[in-house]
């Protein structure tokens, strides 16, 4: 087991799982620090639950792989979980640079997502080239 793998796969567990819950929830209090929204409309309020559904599966099954020994479908995960950071974080970039939608958390909420895919990605470039991972 790697450690330090296993403590990123917790904090991506406790992160994404309690935003999860905050956004299946209450989906507005997330939307107002992270994008300043006062009022979300309907269809917003239930695209903000199913990624809240989408957060917390990414959060149990961080939690679940955490003490897994490296085999393809734990990078998979990794691989996955470092997109996502990617993509959030340009993503939020984007809402405040373009859309100018800017909340309390959102700068601080781009950096974290930022750092996740720093972190991800030197997990994943510290991979042995020689382990049995089939064909990535």
């Amino acid at each position: 087991m790697n450690a330090k793998r296993n403590l990123f796969l917790i904090v991506i567990a406790a992160v994404e799982a309690a935003t999860g819950l905050g956004l299946l929830l209450l989906p507005s209090v997330p939307f107002a620090l992270l994008l300043g929204l006062e009022s979300a409309t309907v269809e917003a309020i239930l695209v903000g639950r199913i990624a809240g559904a989408a957060l917390l599966a990414i959060g149990v099954a961080s939690w679940m792989a955490r003490k897994d020994a490296l085999n393809p479908s734990l990078f998979g995960l990794l691989i996955g979980i470092l997109i996502y950071n990617t993509a959030v974080a340009i993503l939020l970039v984007y809402a405040a640079a373009v859309l100018e939608m800017t909340g309390v958390m959102l700068w601080p909420t781009v950096a974290f997502h930022a750092l996740l895919a720093v972190w991800g990605g030197l997990l994943l470039r510290g991979i042995p080239s020689e382990t049995p991972l089939g064909n990535r």
